[in-house]
């Protein structure tokens, strides 16, 4: 008989398992809560008892409410840590002789978990359990230094002469919070030394748990058949999505159509699996590449989202799969055959042309593969120096590279002045008649206006290279900004403009569809695709760490990590 499935199961059992877990640690925050008669017995019991029982239960709460998530994200290893923890949570609430309720509600829980097995099947990376095992080691070693330090701090107050394994001992037993042999005269030096030991435990404990259950986030790589592969379908197919050629960036990873026939480019971050654009491919492929795509998500229990699709694809998604999409903005095209610099609307551009021209500025249109070695080495260095941040930007609508020997066919444009390099504009292929801009980047010291002057001589080099499209930059939320400054827009659309203006003091909103708008472009609306409401954020979040815009997260083993564990000592020092 075919099992049905529950997928409602992950989300009780994780609420669940997150309200125990809360429950555990307010009992030990506030002791007199939920208090009963019968849990006035306690106090009966050994003192050594009673502290063993409260240090496990904050630690048991604790762990409970990180690996709540894991739980709804149907996690193996967070399955498996449950079914032992909500015993011991059951244990716990027995040794105190309170909250029966809850012990009650922890056993009934992990009976829920051992039913539904089958329910938590989403795959881990192996990879993180050597992280946990360095953090685990690194942090373990530190506990014991800082421990040793915090034990030996006040001389005065140790009653007696407690050897040195005496102390380390000490140490040990206050990580898991329980009281040592050594033993101190002033009862607020006591207290401090174990709650701080306690807290050197649980963060070690919490970390280490953090890193073997953190999100899946493989290390996305496009093998050169991969290549090979994607670049076979963009020459059949690359017309249909200017950005298509952007998934032959070398960090991201593919999915094909069980045919070949079609595939989609996608990056993990923060357990989020970011497809980028339009799928790849012929449009009748495109729901079996879909659907590999799904499944992949479901194995690892990722979410699934999807950036920057034209509106096509957007309904292929959105029909596939039963997702949502919401407009994010406009990407401007210039169909080459139309544009002028005569008339009104263009007079701005057409002064700021000439102006930078006549300050003694040349510039130069050509394929990558017409530069000598020596000028691509060049330009690389000089868009390097320029650009504003360590890291290089971009996910959906970058490439990442320059020069590469397979991008034969993108176009460079560049500005010179007395000999040298002042601004450069990068275009990869959009299928064979169409280009779409990847770089802009100029000497801070240039002339204002270059860039402008860098596009107008692009669009008047096009023809002679058989190119009727040049797609510009993507403008995000290009329809609010453009409404909310009409005549007659309302309280809502002016109050979402002026949120958008304000955030352009940090990224370029506002300006990048100013400077778009110049030229008169064909606005093509780009959305994101999400599966609900409440992964928005998550989505957001993810999408600009994947554009490098915002950086998260713990450092890998290795140097970093130890930097990581020098600067948690220098702050618990202090």
């Amino acid at each position: 008989m075919k099992r049905i499935a529950r997928p409602w199961v992950p989300a009780v059992t994780g609420y669940a398992s997150l309200m125990i877990g809360l429950l555990d640690i307010i009992k030990v925050v506030s002791p007199g809560f939920g208090q009963t008669r019968m849990g006035q017995w306690s106090d009966l019991l050994p003192g050594i008892v009673t502290t063993v029982a409260r240090a496990s239960s904050l630690v048991v709460g604790i762990l409970l409410v990180m690996l709540a998530h894991g739980l709804r994200r149907r996690k193996a290893r967070a399955w498996r840590a449950m079914v032992v923890l909500l015993p011991v949570s059951a244990a716990v609430e027995l040794i105190h002789l309170r909250h029966l309720v809850t012990a009650g509600l922890s056993l009934a829980v992990c009976v829920a978990l051992l039913v539904n097995k089958r329910e938590f099947a989403a795959l881990s990376d192996p990879r993180t359990r050597w992280r946990a095992l360095w953090n685990l080691l690194g942090l373990g070693t530190l506990d014991l230094v800082l421990g040793f330090l915090l034990v030996s701090t006040h001389p005065m107050a140790i009653v007696g002469n407690p050897s040195m394994l005496d102390k380390l001992e000490h140490v040990l037993l206050g990580l898991v919070g329980i009281e040592g042999p050594v033993t101190y005269s002033v009862e607020r030096i006591s207290d401090l030394v174990y709650f701080s030991l306690l807290a050197l435990g649980t963060l070690t404990v919490v970390s280490t748990l953090y890193l073997l259950l953190r999100p899946e986030r493989p290390v996305a790589e496009l093998t050169a058949d991969d290549e090979r592969r994607l670049r076979e379908l963009l020459d059949r197919h690359g017309r249909r999505d200017s950005l298509g050629y952007f998934a032959l960036r070398r960090d991201k990873s593919v999915l094909f159509s069980p045919s070949g026939k079609a595939a989609i480019a996608y990056r993990v971050v923060s357990g989020v699996m970011l497809a980028s654009g339009d799928p790849i491919g012929d449009r009748e492929a495109w729901p079996a590449a879909i659907d590999g795509f799904m499944t992949e998500a479901r194995r690892h229990a990722w979410v699934p989202a999807v950036i920057g699709c034209g509106e096509t694809g957007g309904e292929v998604w959105t029909r596939r799969t039963g997702m949502s999409a919401l407009e994010l903005g406009d990407e401007a095209v210039v169909e080459v055959a139309d544009f002028t610099l005569e008339g009104r609307a263009m007079r701005n551009v057409r002064q700021m042309a000439n102006r930078v021209e006549r300050a003694g500025y040349t510039c130069r249109v050509r394929r990558v593969a017409d530069l000598p070695e020596t000028e691509k080495e060049r330009i690389k260095q000089a868009a390097v120096s320029w650009r504003g941040t360590e890291t290089e930007r971009g996910f959906s609508m970058a490439l990442g590279r320059f020069g590469d020997p397979a991008d034969a066919e993108c176009v460079v444009a560049t500005a010179h002045k007395e000999g040298e390099i002042r601004a450069v504009l990068h275009f990869v292929p959009w299928g064979p008649h169409g280009i779409s801009l990847d770089l802009m980047r100029r000497d801070r010291d240039a002339e204002p206006g270059l860039n402008e002057l860098l596009i107008v001589k692009t669009l008047q080099a096009a023809p002679a290279m058989r190119i009727e499209q040049v797609s510009l930059n993507f403008a995000m939320f290009r329809a609010v900004l453009a409404r909310g400054e009409r005549l007659g827009a309302g309280p809502v659309l002016r109050a979402w403009r002026g949120l958008l203006v304000f955030l352009s003091h940090w990224f370029q909103i506002e300006s990048l569809y100013r400077f778009n708008a110049k030229f008169r472009p064909i606005w093509e609306p780009r959305f994101v695709v999400y599966p609900n409401a409440r992964d928005l954020p998550r989505i957001g979040v993810s999408a600009l760490q994947a554009e490098a815009f915002i950086k998260l997260g713990l450092p890998t083993p290795g140097r970093r990590a130890f930097r990581l564990i020098r600067r948690d000592a220098a702050h618990l020092v202090s």
